[in-house]
């Protein structure tokens, strides 16, 4: 446990505060306007196109789990049959990333959450976010969870709590900045400062 008090982060390296949310029964569905999207099931992810789609979604969060894996261990991931990728469309655009583990019993994780570029505020989340839980909660599920931090959408905390998540915990996150190492361009995430190494 750390301390209270301030903390170094060693160069070229993160630190976010992580707070994990559950929820333990289905919540009132929140519908809104429909904004003319799809959600999409593929049920055989190539790792080529999960890690275009994951950059496209993530890298302005610097999002970096499944950048660090190598083809064989994600496609282990996303190939289990217990994990679920969903891609959300805009006709032929791809404007998001959905990804559901049930590989725990009686838990469902919404281990990826997230919208492209541009599509943020105009009611994609909550429409993606209905249909996430509508998948989730199934026969034999009793937890659903995510987590989210502080690199995330500023939004995000405040949505997944809107939509019926409840923080549980909460800790902190130190790891080698992706910017740092190539997995992002140093460009990405413009609003966290990169300290070089």
């Amino acid at each position: 446990m750390l301390e209270p008090g301030f903390h170094d982060v060693p160069p070229g390296h993160l630190a976010a505060v992580v707070t994990h949310l559950e929820m333990r029964a289905p919540p009132p569905r929140r519908d809104g306007p429909d904004p003319g999207l799809a959600l999409e099931h593929v049920a055989a992810p190539g790792t080529g196109w999960y890690r275009r789609l994951f950059r496209r979604v993530g890298t302005d969060w610097l999002w970096f789990g499944r950048l660090v894996m190598d083809d064989a261990e994600l496609a282990e991931v996303i190939g289990d049959p217990k994990v679920e990728v969903h891609v959300l469309r805009d006709g032929e655009t791809e404007a998001g990333l959905l990804e559901l583990d049930f590989r725990t019993d009686g838990d469902c994780e919404l281990a990826y959450f997230g919208l492209a570029p541009g599509y943020t505020g105009r009611g994609a989340g909550r429409w993606m976010m209905t249909r996430a839980l509508a998948s989730a909660w199934r026969p034999g599920i009793g937890r659903v969870h995510v987590h989210t931090c502080t690199l995330d959408h500023p939004a995000a905390l405040d949505f997944y709590i809107r939509s019926g998540f409840v923080p549980v915990r909460r800790e902190i996150e130190i790891a080698r900045d992706p910017r740092a190492t190539g997995l992002l361009p140093e460009t990405a995430a413009p609003q966290v400062p990169l300290l070089r190494p």
